[in-house]
């Protein structure tokens, strides 16, 4: 009771205070309104008069000339009018009746006014009339103009009279209840005015008219004033595009879309179409064109990205800060009104309850503006981010297409993922937060305002606390910012090992190197791991600052109020909590902001040193037309090179004419610049003097074949249109019918990752048949011929090279010899000028004059169509004819005579084995390769023999990504809460927040209990103990947020390095078959994107679902414990709250998961875009690739834009519920009778009510974003639980150290299957490899010859039988015991990234003594030691700066180091000479002549000397036996392939001998 008179006699003296104030309102005040009202009524009438005269003299013009446009009158145009036009002219029409209606007033002299001018009032009023009839006469003329948008005269007017007629009504409506209390009609039109006003300012914001023009072809397309826009054309259905103004505000055109979502999992296919001016296409030309303007203006060659950026966003963003500054106003009006509520609830008797139902409207009023500009200002930064996203995603992808080589090698794939998905991740972040530097000014200076008016000089106290706090944040921030710098470059650099590991992962297991780079990703992320421990350490830290900072302003606040005698009473400090909570949204965004600010830099920064990274010379290639020049290539003084800076060049004093339909063949030993030549004529290599002259198309086959994701047929066309015929031609000449039968799917098979299902063989014979299909006037062929067999190298050459491309230019690199002079045994006009019996002799025992007459003539038949060229130290060293080249003795004669020597090996075995035999007849070596069909058989093997696989999924190797449906489990919210030791941080983490929300409630309970009602109440406690007591329940609450904050560091940083680690092993612990039907982009995705918001982001989220819970809970009883009617209204406003929620979180769901998939595929196709950027240039396919990554991004963008849309829809919901719970708490108290409420408390419950629509939208907002974040959890989980490998190591199975001492590998009754539902590969693989004997592996395409080495190193499990290697079963074993004592040299060479030393020996194993000797041995020794760095040179990524047939020598020194018993070699010379090869087999012969050695080849010199060959046939043993055994039998397998070989390479042998 005492307390309550208190609080009475406090309204009192606060009430006749009020009277005083309003005592002090003059009745007539200075016309400011009227004043104003004309100013901007005249201006928009002078400018409407110029335009009509502008018009009118246009017109007359027009009418003096002759209209040769008139035909377009015979066009019918109809017209369709939207809501927005209607809207615009009714609201016209209200405003104009209005005005009309209020001067009727005047005129009858029933209208007070508070103007002391009545000229100026009938004036202003005359005027209102007048602009609204000319403001509807130009709305009505809109159709008939043409206007798609508003005039901006009109729009600018609308804007202008709205915020004069919210000023003047609220003004008026003030002074008229001050003064009596009732509202008069003309204040009821004014808020009709007002409300019309409103609609016309959101019109004009939106600017669209909505009108349609429909011409008589029945295409409807807004008409752009006559501009040209190129994008209209292609304008897609979207209902974003169609929403009225009504839609838009309340988002409601997405309700189909959650009718559909609410029923079943939403695809991809059932989101509707963006918006064209938000699809990449539209998007990414924009941009293109700001950054041409700043290049242009700023006269530079890289523009500024920041100036692009503000030009590109400027007009939305401009659009976006005026909603968030009208939503900072709107926040602010109800800490002002709190004083004048609680006074109304002290003087309720003496207040009609008309003004308290006034101040009930105001305060929903504001909340209502608050709202709708809220969820505007925040939609319109989400879709400014999505744009921006959208066009900096486009401009790296087109600035990757461009890189230059050297360029190309300092930006790795890691790290341009990262420019992708994290930095502009965090520049499109930087977005959203733009409008928070609007509003703080703003926010601070209402809530200076509210305390200057109730505390007077006590508001400089809070205005300096304000800034101390503010200014800690400088340091902070810099602070942050060098850690987000150090977070960067350590994420860079684990994505870069990370990417390059997984696609070099075939290699590590092999080579057992799992454990090696496991920890080498385990220290990246260490480093990782500890920069961030030091960021989120500081924003725990900021957090305490920050959240403290409403508390320390108070204290010293009240502190300073209490120094200077001002009388701190009740509805002081409740207006002053009020604000300081109102405060608290500024300062807290503050460090965020700054931390946003820091990031966007630093990320900002890294992109735009990218875009500005030098580019291929667009100007290094002259194209000439055909008519003007014979030569389709000439290169004149040609000097090129790799590294610009280098003072050696790459290529020197070429000179190079090659006539159109020349054949020109380059050749040269390992390194010497035969791909380089190649390079230069594309120009992909630096020019730095002469010139290259291109005429005609070009078309590009490169040493290592690039192949694209998507199937065959795809690959072949390349984006040509499909023609059967040309089709069918193309396939037939590049051998690859017969692949095609054995896929059930034939072409239409896919293809994986890099091709990884299809052999060397094949994925070089469809990059060929892409060449040939492009039907190209200049072929440039990279080693065609290394991947595939002798037979299928015969046929390429003769049906492509000199069939289909007979009349075609073409320069091909070949280190298969045997090619150079075969022409007159491909060309069919060879074989038809010369009769069998004539070319006979060729084999036979003739004479060496008429052998050599006869090579001299046919040598003359193909002379036009051959040149070979020879290289040497990056200069053209020999160019000429077969012959010439021999007889000038500088070179070729070394490739050549390596090539007679193993060609003469391969003649003594077969003439030994058939001493016994007759001489085979000319017939046998004219045998038609098809009468070999019968040997050619199924391709159930391929490089990793996933055929089988491929036709059990309808052509499909690569399924779509897997995706969760429904619900996320709560055994994932489960899994990371649990992570840590068994989620012990959690109940801690519950009760720090929960006593921080008690002890603040409790210091702001305590405030307005124990403060004064009223000045001159004496107060029930001093004003020492008062303060003492509020600074110990700040100080504890501080506290307690030091402590959650901490907890949530700690706990949420543990959880992801938890995480990270057991989807690292468990990746790296998976099989190949997961890496094989995995495109790279998936795991890098989840290893960058997902990894980043469970590091940052996943603890933040899901604790706020708790805190927000626990804010909300202790506001509903503050309010309750005034009013239980509240509650009362809570509970079913609650119950519509969980429905929508759960309502919205099945469409949400499944639009985050969306979203996150279709992230992959841009990261996958921008990997294959710049792996193959160099085809790409040379089929000029540039602008196809752009656009399937602007398709790509679309697809992203679709989800990703519903999603955060869907957001708003549900939080402008949630927010109108929270409204109605707020006013009608409002409501409540107001009409409860005086006494029944103690009005203080009230306040203290209205404090809180102000902030229950942000509370309660926070609290679902936060679970469903929460739920959104967990997706990333939900994502890495699915890679945490991957099927495993057999153990590394069995310790009660490892076997002895020297093993395998002997070699000898015994497999029985082997059989090899992919899958439990597929068939046998390998069938009954029964055979022995004795120890220490060289063992040739031989087989067409697809036999299983490479399923059969797999096997060995237990790539793949034997589904059956066993293998045993020196007496012991290797399944029995562990796998790294396994593959750590076998050696293996690849068909596709791999380098890391590093030095020389690091990819030789990255186990650190071996002395500088032995590198160097094992790179002496491989033929590297001497090029190593001319390197100023020696072993510590430096090895791109991909090993890029090293030629394939450098890589392939050193995996050579790898096995020689490693000295292993048993040695397999997988088409290990492919890529190398023949006199490279020779030398490389010799030493194979010398270091491994006491081991077992298993080669794979397809150069038959290669197996030729083996011990034994063993010939695979359909995953059967067709032939196991000595060379010259098998020889013996004519029909056999291996037989015929010496015939092939040898039919082709005996003319050569002849044409080497002729100069004897």
């Amino acid at each position: 009771m005492v307390l309550q008179e208190m609080f009475s006699s406090y309204n009192a003296t606060k009430y006749k205070f009020l009277q005083l104030q309003m005592a002090w309102l003059p009745p007539k005040s200075p016309c400011w309104c009227e004043h104003v009202s004309m100013v901007t009524q005249l201006c928009f009438l002078g400018i409407i008069l110029l335009q009509s005269v502008q018009k009118i003299l246009s017109h007359l013009c027009k009418r003096r000339r002759k209209d040769t446009d008139q035909h377009t009158k015979n066009y019918p145009v109809d017209i369709k009018v939207g809501i927005s036009y209607k809207a615009s002219l009714v609201c016209s029409s209200l405003l104009l009746t209005v005005h009309c209606f209020k001067l009727l007033m005047l005129l009858n002299s029933s209208n007070e006014t508070y103007c002391n001018s009545t000229i100026k009032v009938f004036s202003s009023e005359i005027m209102q009339v007048v602009s609204w009839a000319v403001t509807l006469i130009v709305v009505c003329k809109a159709p008939k103009e043409k206007h798609v948008k508003f005039p901006w005269i009109l729009r600018a007017w609308w804007i202008c009279s709205f915020f004069l007629s919210a000023t003047c009504t609220a003004l008026n409506i003030y002074l008229r209840t001050a003064e009596n209390g009732h509202l008069e009609l003309q204040d009821y039109a004014n808020f009709t005015g007002l409300l019309a006003s409103t609609c016309l300012l959101a019109m004009s914001i939106r600017g669209k008219t909505g009108i349609v023009f429909v011409v008589s072809n029945d295409i409807a397309e807004p008409l752009l004033n006559g501009k040209n826009d190129k994008h209209v054309q292609y304008q897609r259905e979207s209902p974003y595009a169609k929403a009225s103004l009504l839609q838009l505000v309340t988002f409601s055109w997405l309700n189909p879309l959650f009718a559909v979502g609410f029923k079943k999992p939403l695809e991809q296919e059932e989101i509707p179409d963006l918006y064209i001016k938000d699809s990449a296409g539209y998007l990414s030309h924009a941009f293109g064109k700001d950054l041409k303007h700043i290049k242009e203006k700023d006269g530079t060659t890289h523009p500024s990205i920041y100036k692009a950026i503000y030009l590109f966003i400027r007009k939305k963003a401009a659009i976006n800060a005026l909603f968030a500054v009208i939503n900072a106003g709107a926040s602010y009006v109800g800490p002002y009104l709190i004083d004048d509520f609680v006074n109304f609830l002290t003087e309720k008797k003496t207040r009609s309850l008309e003004s308290g139902y006034l101040l009930a409207i105001a305060f929903l009023g504001a909340k209502m503006v608050e709202t709708v500009s809220q969820r505007q200002w925040i939609f319109g930064a989400r879709l400014l981010g999505l744009r921006l996203r959208a066009a900096l995603t486009s401009q790296i992808y087109k600035k990757g297409l461009v890189l230059s080589s050297q360029s190309r090698q300092s930006h790795t794939s890691g790290e341009i993922i990262n420019y992708m998905s994290v930095d502009i991740q965090r520049i499109t972040d930087f977005i959203w937060y733009l409008n928070v530097i609007w509003m703080l000014p703003i926010q601070i200076s209402l809530a200076i305002f509210i305390l200057h008016t109730n505390l007077g000089l006590g508001s400089v106290a809070a205005l300096t606390a304000t800034l101390a706090v503010m200014a800690c944040n400088i340091p902070i921030t810099r602070i942050q910012k060098r850690y987000q710098s150090q977070i960067m470059d350590a994420k860079d650099n684990r994505m870069k090992a990370t990417s390059e590991i997984l696609r070099n992962m075939k290699t590590i297991k092999l080579q057992a190197w799992d454990s090696h780079f496991l920890d080498k990703l385990e220290s990246l992320r260490k480093i990782e791991y500890k920069w961030l421990w030091k960021s989120l350490r500081l924003s725990a830290a900021s957090a305490f600052i920050f959240w403290g900072s409403p508390t320390f302003i108070s204290l010293v606040t009240f502190s300073a109020c209490m120094l200077l005698g001002i009388q701190l009473t009740a509805g002081k400090v409740l207006s002053a909590l009020a604000t300081f909570r109102m405060l608290q949204d500024p300062i807290f965004n503050l460090p965020d902001l700054l931390s946003v600010i820091a990031q966007a830099r630093v990320s900002a920064d890294r992109v735009a040193s990218y875009l500005q990274e030098e580019e291929i010379q667009q100007n290094a290639i002259e194209f000439v037309p055909k008519d003007q020049t014979e030569f389709d290539v000439d290169i004149e003084n040609g000097k090129f090179s790799w590294d610009g800076e280098s003072s050696a060049p790459t290529l020197d004093g070429l000179q190079l004419k090659v006539k159109r339909g020349m054949k020109v063949a380059i050749c040269g030993t390992v390194g010497s610049g035969k791909s380089s030549l190649l390079s230069c004529i594309l120009g992909e290599i630096q020019k730095l003097s002469g010139s290259v002259k291109i005429s005609g198309t070009k078309a590009y086959v490169p040493q290592s074949p690039w192949i694209l994701t998507g199937n065959i047929r795809e690959n072949i066309l390349f984006g040509n249109p499909h023609d059967s015929c040309k089709y069918d031609r193309t396939v037939k000449a590049c051998a690859l019918i017969k692949d095609f039968e054995l896929f059930s799917c034939g072409d239409l098979t896919e293809i994986g990752e890099r091709g990884i299902n299809m052999s060397g063989g094949q994925k070089q014979r469809i990059q060929i048949a892409r060449a040939v299909y492009q039907d190209a006037d200049i072929y440039l062929l990279d080693d065609p011929f290394s991947a595939v067999d002798a037979h299928t190298g015969r046929q390429l050459f003769e049906d492509c090279l000199m069939g289909i491309l007979k009349d075609k230019t073409i320069l091909y690199v070949t280190h298969q010899v045997e090619f150079l002079p075969a022409a007159d045994l491909i060309l069919p006009s060879a074989h038809k000028m010369c009769s069998k019996k004539s070319c006979a002799y060729l084999y036979g025992s003739e004479t060496n004059k008429s052998r050599k007459h006869c090579i001299i003539e046919r040598r003359e038949m193909y002379l036009d169509y051959f040149k070979p060229l020879v290289m040497q130290n990056g200069r053209i060293a020999q160019a000429g004819t077969f012959q010439e080249l021999l007889r000038q003795n500088t070179g070729f004669e070394v490739l050549v005579g390596a090539h007679s020597e193993a060609l003469q090996a391969i003649l003594k075995v077969e003439n030994s084995s058939r001493t016994s035999q007759d001489p085979t007849p000319d017939s046998e070596f004219n045998t038609d390769p098809a009468s070999n069909a019968d040997l050619i058989l199924t391709q159930h093997d391929s490089e990793h023999n996933l055929s089988l696989e491929i036709s059990e999924n309808a052509g499909k190797l690569v399924q779509d990504e897997e995706r969760e449906k429904g619900s996320i489990g709560k055994e994932v919210y489960w899994s990371y809460i649990t992570a840590v030791k068994g989620g012990v941080l959690v109940p801690l983490i519950l009760f720090a927040q929960s006593s921080f929300q008690v002890l603040q409630i409790a210091s702001n309970y305590w405030m307005a209990w124990a403060s004064p009602p009223t000045s001159d109440t004496e107060p029930a406690v001093g004003m020492n103990f008062m303060l003492l007591v509020y600074m110990i329940l700040a100080i504890g609450s501080s506290l307690c947020v030091l402590a959650r904050a901490m907890l949530v560091a700690t706990a949420g940083l543990w959880t992801a390095q938890k995480l990270f680690i057991n989807m690292l092993h468990s990746v790296l612990r998976a099989p190949m078959a997961f890496f094989d039907s995995t495109p790279t982009g998936r795991i890098l995705n989840r290893a960058s994107t997902d990894q980043s918001v469970i590091d940052l982001e996943m603890a933040t989220k899901l604790g706020w679902c708790a805190f927000s819970v626990i804010q909300i809970l202790g506001t509903i009883a503050v309010m309750s414990q005034v009013a239980w009617e509240v509650f009362v209204i809570f509970i079913p406003v609650t119950a519509i709250c969980i429905w929508y929620q759960q309502y919205y979180v099945p469409t949400a769901r499944e639009l985050a998961r969306l979203s996150g998939i279709q992230r992959a595929p841009i990261l996958h196709h921008f990997a294959e875009s710049l792996t193959g950027a160099a085809t790409i240039r040379a089929f000029d396919q540039e602008d196809r690739f752009i656009d399937a990554n602007l398709d790509l991004v679309d697809s992203h963008s679709r989800p990703w834009f519903h999603n955060f849309t869907a957001m708003e829809w549900l939080s402008f919901r949630l927010n109108l519920l929270s409204n109605f719970v707020f006013a009608s708490s409002l409501v409540v108290l107001v009409t409860l009778p005086e006494g029944i409420i103690n009005p203080s408390i009230a306040g203290l419950a209205v404090t809180y009510g102000i902030n229950l629509n942000v509370l309660q939208a926070s609290v679902i907002w936060n679970i469903c974003n929460a739920e959104n974040k967990m997706i990333s959890v939900e994502r890495i989980l699915q890679y945490s639980s991957l099927a495993s490998e057999a153990a590394l190591m069995i310790e009660d199975c490892r076997p002895p150290n020297n093993w395998p001492e002997v070699g000898t590998i015994y497999f029985r009754n082997l059989k090899i299957r992919y899958a439990d539902h597929l068939p046998s590969v390998l069938k009954n693989i029964t055979c022995t490899f004795p120890g220490r004997k060289k063992i040739g592996v031989v087989g067409r395409t697809g036999s299983g010859k490479s399923t059969l080495i797999q096997a060995i190193f237990r790539i793949v499990e034997p589904s059956e039988g066993s293998i045993i290697i020196d007496d012991v079963d290797i399944t029995k074993i562990g796998l790294h015991d396994l593959r750590a004592r076998l050696s293996i040299i690849p068909q596709d060479p791999t380098m890391f990234e590093g030095t020389v030393r690091g990819n030789l020996d990255p186990l650190v194993q071996y002395s500088d003594r032995e590198i160097w000797e094992a790179l002496d041995k491989c033929q590297l020794g001497d090029l190593i030691r001319a390197k100023e760095e020696k072993l510590d040179a430096t090895v791109v990524e991909n090993g890029e700066n090293w030629s394939v047939g450098q890589r392939q020598l050193f995996c050579l020194g790898r096995a020689l180091l490693k000295k292993s018993g048993i040695l397999v070699l997988d088409e290990a010379t492919a890529s190398v000479d023949s006199a490279t090869d020779g030398v490389i087999q010799k030493i194979i012969s010398q270091e491994f002549k006491d081991r077992t050695v298993v080669t794979i080849a397809h150069r038959i010199p290669t197996v030729i000397d083996s011990d034994l060959v063993l010939v695979l046939s359909d995953g059967r043993v067709a032939e196991f036996d000595r060379p010259a055994k098998l020889l013996e039998r004519e029909d056999s397998f291996f037989s015929r392939l010496i015939k092939e070989y040898s039919m082709r390479s005996k003319s050569f042998n002849s044409l080497a001998n002729i100069q004897n």
